[in-house]
């Protein structure tokens, strides 16, 4: 293994998980699609880089290096930085600019490092400077909460805070419920009918996209060795 890593949940309405992590060598893998964003912070030689990392909308490869401490903080769906317009960050990393070797600007402000215990603390500054904010409409809309507003307006929050659509989130999660049945050990075809899918070539489709890799071979990596 190349990289090892802890992850823990948070009482924030703003966070959905905050993970750390060490890279043991030098490693690549294959990647999910992600829905959320993040921010990532990776201490390398002493040297910590700030980074914001959109929504990836197709699998791919993740890659690293070794010797690198890395701190994720990934944001609920429905979170996000008006100054930072969501659509322009997809399928990006963009580094911000240091402040020194503790701290980071982020919208003309100087902001410390945050570490994997309070991260809740400088999460909550960044809620009180208007820096992040939260539409509570992408929640109720995923769960199917009466809206009262008009599925355009509905559109427009989606792009506004997510950067994708909710036709797509909802495609995202439709094949991770897939690729988790898959790992349970469910049959592919059975599969296909617990999530909705039209048949197995449709599966397999969403799954390359989303997950990276087919129904059988999610299935051969999840059999004991």
């Amino acid at each position: 293994m190349t990289i090892i890593s802890e992850e823990r949940l948070s009482d924030s309405p703003y966070i959905e998980t905050i993970t750390r992590g060490w890279t043991l060598s030098d490693g690549s893998t294959i990647r999910p699609a992600e829905s959320h964003w993040h921010m990532v912070f990776v201490k390398l030689n002493g040297y910590i880089r700030p980074l914001v990392v959109g929504a990836l909308p197709t699998s791919g490869i993740a890659a690293w290096g070794e010797g690198a401490e890395i701190l994720w903080i990934k944001f609920k769906l429905g979170t996000f930085m008006p100054h930072l317009p969501v659509k322009g960050l997809l399928n990006k990393e963009t580094l911000l600019p240091g402040a020194g070797s503790h701290a980071f600007w982020l919208k003309g402000s100087a902001w410390q490092f945050p570490d994997y215990d309070n991260v809740e603390t400088f999460i909550n500054r960044l809620v009180r400077n208007d820096v992040l904010v939260r539409d509570p409409v992408i929640e109720d809309a995923l769960q199917d909460h009466p809206l009262g507003i008009s599925p355009r307006t509905v559109r427009q929050r989606f792009l506004r805070a997510t950067g994708l659509t909710q036709n797509y989130i909802r495609q995202f999660q439709r094949a991770h419920r897939a690729a988790a049945l898959l790992r349970q050990g469910v049959p592919i075809l059975d599969t296909v009918y617990e999530t909705g899918y039209f048949d197995q070539p449709h599966l397999t489709r969403s799954l390359k996209q989303f997950i990276g890799h087919t129904p059988a071979q999610i299935a051969r990596m999840s059999e004991p060795e």
